[in-house]
């Protein structure tokens, strides 16, 4: 098992869905060159979802062996889909990279929390909840997806106090720019401004 160095960094990426974490996750990692650690879902993709970039596409029968398997440090079931992280996804990118990052709910983003402590920083994004119904509008979702994850909103917006930083995401490019600016505290990367 891998032993954790004082620098590593689980950065963690959590919000309501809509929030738009996915796309400033994404931004942020490739500008840190950070690793993606990918959950597995025993959902279908949504439109424009990647098997194996987004999450890990795989049958029901495959996810419950590896849970046998006692791979997950993560599980949980959402809407009947089961959605879990491997412990060895997040240690072997550690080892190489020494930072990761992931996108998760909160309840994700506690278990990382509890098991890898002050090497986790939660980073909370959200916008207001017409600007995340009309994102997910604008994503192809189908209304009764978009009615339950709204449903949550509440729950989710709550956790917001939890995080250690959190960012209201309506430019995506100042988001990024805010959000790298907090890491880099974290990280003690001296990143070069090229402008």
């Amino acid at each position: 098992m891998y032993e954790l160095k004082d620098r590593d960094k689980i950065i963690v990426f959590t919000g309501p869905d809509g929030s738009g974490r996915k796309s400033v996750a994404e931004a942020v990692g490739q500008t840190f060159g950070m690793e993606k650690v990918i959950s597995y879902v025993t959902r279908l993709p949504r439109p424009g979802e990647v098997n194996g970039q987004d999450y890990h596409f795989i049958t029901h029968e495959d996810y419950l062996e590896m849970e046998r398997q006692g791979e997950f440090l993560e599980s949980v079931k959402i809407a009947g889909n089961l959605y879990g992280i491997r412990s060895l996804d997040i240690e072997d990118n550690l080892h190489l990279k020494g930072c990761v990052y992931l996108i998760l709910n909160h309840e994700g983003a506690d278990i990382l929390k509890q098991v890898y402590g002050d090497k986790v920083i939660r980073l909370f994004i959200y916008a207001d909840r017409r600007t995340l119904e009309e994102r997910q509008h604008n994503l192809g979702l189908d209304k009764d997806v978009i009615r339950r994850h709204l449903s949550h909103f509440d729950i989710d917006m709550g956790y917001r106090s939890s995080c250690e930083h959190a960012f209201e995401n309506y430019d995506l490019a100042q988001t990024t720019y805010e959000i790298t600016n907090t890491l880099e505290t974290y990280l003690q990367r001296e990143l070069v401004d090229k402008d």
